[in-house]
């Protein structure tokens, strides 16, 4: 009786430290999840960190150190036995999408709050994943709107803003395709910047040269184009010493910033060429 006593103990122990490695690998591939679901969309490094920390704890894995890129995310955990855990994730740099980034936000908050299981947040964050973007006609009204407004805050007069609004219309829609086929970002940019003062000089040819503006409609028409939030968030993770993660990431925005210039400059210098600066 008594060795099988000792028998059932040892069933019984390998049991739990099997059930504790399973937990530990579960809630970790869990909150890595949520941590990639966040970066690809747009979260900041410091969100990231956060999330991730948050669902660990809660879930009972205390002891987890969390390195972040802007384009990767490395996770080690260690049980009560001290084994540890260890998983990378890749996340390319890609687009946002903040809709998403709140849905993950709301449901880390819920997870601390203890108002979710372990299942019932990993089956929340493959609906989250799925979220789809807005419809393309809605983005590329969006684009327009951009467009128009904000050449109209740089100085633009109200006829210039109107031509920005469709030419932004016809940049965003050029961007929705690109992204369809999956075109390198330099392509779509030069070619985007191209688009842009292509339309902004027959705009100008169209009318009349005293009505148009090219500082007014240009200056509105690229903001489709601009990389806002991936700029923003460069900057709050280089004031949150995220150096490494701020530099990639503000390196990115500037060099789409470049695409664009190069892009308008082949037209402008063909133009300028051609018409011996007649259009100019």
């Amino acid at each position: 009786m008594d060795m099988k006593k000792v028998e059932d103990i040892k069933e019984m122990a390998a049991e739990n430290d099997t059930q504790s490695d399973s937990n530990v690998k579960q809630v970790v591939d869990c909150a890595l999840e949520a941590g990639r679901i966040l970066l690809r969309n747009g979260g900041e490094i410091f969100r990231v960190e956060e999330t991730i920390t948050r669902i660990c704890q809660h879930f009972g894995v205390e002891h987890v150190d969390i390195f972040t890129l802007s384009h990767g995310i490395f996770v080690s955990a260690e049980n009560e036995k001290g084994d540890a855990y260890t998983k990378v994730k890749h996340i390319p740099l890609s687009g946002a999408h903040l809709g998403i980034v709140a849905e993950v936000n709301e449901l880390s908050r819920q997870i601390a709050e203890g108002k979710v299981t372990i299942s019932e947040a990993e089956e929340r964050l493959r609906e989250i994943d799925r979220i789809p973007s807005s419809p393309s006609e809605f983005q590329i009204f969006g684009g327009g709107v951009a467009a128009a407004c904000y050449g109209f805050l740089m100085g633009a007069n109200l006829t210039e803003s109107v031509v920005a609004f469709c030419i932004g219309c016809f940049v965003q829609a050029w961007a929705l395709l690109a992204k369809r086929f999956r075109l390198s970002k330099i392509v779509v940019n030069i070619a985007g910047g191209m688009l842009i003062m292509f339309l902004a000089l027959l705009a100008r040819r169209i009318a009349t040269m005293s009505v148009l503006r090219l500082d007014g409609i240009i200056i509105g028409a690229i903001m489709p184009l601009i990389p806002g939030l991936a700029f923003t968030n460069a900057i709050r993770d280089i004031a949150d010493s995220d150096f490494l993660s701020g530099t990639v990431r503000m390196m990115d925005a500037l060099m789409v910033f470049v695409y664009i210039a190069v892009g308008v400059g082949i037209v402008l210098i063909t133009f300028n060429n051609m018409t011996g600066g007649f259009i100019l």
